[in-house]
């Protein structure tokens, strides 16, 4: 069931049409109970001056990253306002060569006699995009505490309905949306869309080429080349490491917040820190702030809360409203919390992550354990942690604590279903370009490159020069090389 639509337009003339669909919570049980879905639809008005015009442009779904996060609304700036300026060239399809150099030369000739297909080739096809809300965030029936179905009566009951909030249901929530929207195109070609899937949106663009493949006319990534593993350890042993690195640079950067992170550890070891919302500002909740060190500027945003905090403990012997309310706006756990409960079961395919963070960090009690450190001189600092879900969260954090018994059934759940099909992967037809960080620290290189190697028909822009919000940092660069690339052109 789809609701009416409501159609407006933004000052920068892009139309937006705000859709909800009534979806299964159980796509296995299609009759049984719905959850809504909600995705805003643009469309650049320049490029598409009529209806008619508007129902030809080919769909770019974007996948957000996460889990648990949803979509704001999006303009004609950033990377959205740049898939909808530059678009991207369309590969021309029913040419099955084995020679990708020769369907270029082959390619070429046919454009230089069709002026169309010439301009096609200049400037791109221009897309019309739709920013799903993710099941479980923004308005795609939200899961809070305060949220959930009253028929949830134990933690038992709310541990089986978060289990309906990973990768493969968003994946066959798209599913219906597509057909939805294209199933009554005539040709079969004009029923596929575009998909763009950041960091955990890339998981579920994995997802999607593992099982509705047919429903994709090409593949885009950014910092999300999942690892195809069935638990989350190896993703864990890895990105310790990343951590531990940008602990480092952090320090070489600001020497004396060695110090004063460990003063800042010893007032909250001695001292229950409440947050404004009611949350427990505790050693670890404050190592938490480095999860912020893999995104652009992250270093330097931490350290100025250190500065802040180390500042107020000088001159007021504690850490004032502003200074805590600075840092609990920067954890967004609270708020989602699908994030929190779901992020380590993201990688499980019948296996349980039994708190797999946790486990890997605790190898390094050198680098993260203050009980360790805290007896130590004061030039050994304690290091943040990063992208890691840890059990005491769900003391914490306030608005997860209802969810505690959920999230340690779910630590220990061994029935996980498949989220990837390595076999299809490495039969895929469908065209997958990514943009891979060489020093992401969420999703790591190493993991990514054999990811890469298992799905066919991928190419990378690999750089050390961006990090995982690399989208966000220099978006003109890269989704002009992304859409480059997607050309498969030989040299």
């Amino acid at each position: 069931m789809t609701h009416d639509v409501e159609t407006y337009c933004n000052k920068e003339d892009i139309k937006v049409i705000e859709r909800f669909f009534d979806l299964p919570l159980d796509h296995a049980n299609p009759s049984g109970e719905k959850i809504r879905v909600f995705a805003r639809n643009l469309i650049p008005r320049k490029k598409a001056k009529t209806q008619k015009e508007e129902e030809e442009l080919p769909y770019l779904v974007y996948l957000q990253g996460g889990p648990g996060f949803e979509v704001g609304l999006m303009g004609s700036s950033g990377f959205a306002g740049e898939i909808h300026e530059q678009g991207y060239q369309i590969p021309v399809k029913g040419m099955v060569l084995q020679d990708p150099c020769v369907a270029l030369r082959i390619r070429f000739v046919f454009w230089s006699h069709n002026p169309l297909l010439t301009l096609l080739a200049a400037v791109g096809c221009i897309l019309q995009t739709l920013w799903l809300d993710p099941r479980g965030t923004g308005l795609s029936t939200p899961i809070t505490p305060d949220t959930l179905p009253s028929r949830l009566k134990t933690d038992q009951d709310i541990a089986d309905y978060f289990k309906f909030f990973r990768a493969d249901s968003i994946v066959n929530d798209c599913e219906v949306i597509r057909k939805i929207l294209l199933g009554n195109k005539e040709k079969e070609e004009d029923r596929k869309w575009t998909i763009m899937g950041q960091s955990f949106g890339g998981f579920c663009s994995i997802t999607y080429l593992s099982f509705h493949s047919e429903g994709l006319k090409d593949v885009f990534i950014t910092g999300g080349l999942a690892p195809l593993g069935d638990h989350p350890d190896p993703n864990y042993e890895w990105t310790v490491r990343k951590v531990i690195r940008r602990n480092e640079v952090y320090y070489q950067k600001y020497p004396r917040d060695k110090k004063r992170i460990r003063d800042i550890c010893t007032f909250l070891d001695g001292n229950e820190v409440i947050l404004p919302s009611g949350g427990r500002l505790s050693v670890r909740r404050f190592q938490q702030l480095g999860i912020d060190f893999g995104m652009q500027g992250g270093i330097d945003r931490v350290h100025q809360m250190v500065l802040r905090a180390s500042n107020d403990l000088e001159l007021f012997g504690k850490i004032s409203y502003k200074a805590l309310q600075t840092i609990e706006n920067s954890q967004s756990f609270d708020g989602n919390p699908i994030y929190a409960i779901l992020h380590e079961p993201l990688y499980c395919q019948g296996k349980s992550s039994r708190w797999s963070a946790h486990r890997v960090v605790q190898k390094h009690p050198q680098y993260f354990s203050w009980n360790h450190i805290k007896d130590l001189a004061d030039t050994e600092p304690i290091y943040f942690t990063g992208e890691m879900i840890f059990p005491e969260m769900f003391d914490d954090y306030k608005n997860l604590r209802p969810l505690k018994g959920a999230a340690e059934i779910l630590a220990r759940d061994d029935s996980w279903g498949p989220l990837y099909d390595l076999d299809q992967l490495s039969r895929n037809e469908v065209h997958v370009t990514t943009a891979t960080y060489y020093n992401d620290m969420y999703v790591p290189f190493e993991l990514s490159q054999e990811t890469a190697s298992k799905i066919k028909n991928t190419e990378q822009y690999i750089t050390n020069q961006l990090e995982h919000s690399g989208i966000r940092e220099d978006p003109k660069d890269l989704m002009k090389r992304l859409f480059r690339l997607a050309k498969r052109e030989c040299d």
